[in-house]
């Protein structure tokens, strides 16, 4: 299949999901240390180790990607802060999710910067891959979804939608709304 960026992956059984990480954790590609990191080496079993501050760098979870399964839901939390919405893709081939970002060479404070990315997820067999939802919050973390129970197993490849949801209000500009009303 031409669309398929992967080798088919069969399904998760009960001992692969709860053998691996729910978690992966700081995964900051190319952002260097932040002065607040670069701690004094100690000595640990004979070898230095610089120890890196935790939460450190803008929302602390930058490259975090969480897996929750439930009795009735698959979820998946992806930081994807450093893309734009019409960056990042989402889609479905067969029984694998995929979530890949890119955006081209940009100039910052330190001179040129790409970010590309591609993670694969391999659904539970219960999963039906046509009923993924995802939404993008205001702080950049993608969240996909589906109900766990019944499964098409047709090979077909879906492309999903991402909603975008509006930010938090403001407390500072409702203060001055409602001040602004006589």
């Amino acid at each position: 299949m031409e669309g398929r960026s992967v080798p088919h992956a069969h399904p998760a059984t009960a001992e692969y999901e709860f053998a691996n990480p729910s978690r992966l954790g700081e995964q900051r590609f190319g952002e260097g240390l932040l002065p607040e990191e670069i701690l004094t080496p100690t000595l640990y079993h004979g070898y230095y180790v610089r120890p890196r501050a935790t939460g450190a760098g803008e929302g602390g979870r930058a490259g975090a990607s969480e897996l929750r399964l439930s009795e009735g839901k698959f979820q998946v939390f992806l930081d994807v802060s450093h893309f734009t919405p019409d960056e990042v893709t989402v889609r479905t081939v067969d029984n694998l999710l995929e979530v890949s970002a890119r955006h081209p060479q940009r100039l910052d404070r330190h001179g040129f910067v790409s970010r590309e990315f591609c993670r694969t997820y391999v659904l539970p067999a219960d999963v039906d891959p046509w009923r993924v939802r995802a939404a993008l919050s205001h702080d950049g973390i993608l969240s996909l979804e589906a109900p766990r129970g019944g499964r098409h197993l047709d090979t077909e490849v879906n492309e999903v939608y991402i909603s975008l949801l509006p930010p938090p209000p403001d407390p500072e500009e409702e203060e001055e709304a409602a001040r602004a009303e006589p």
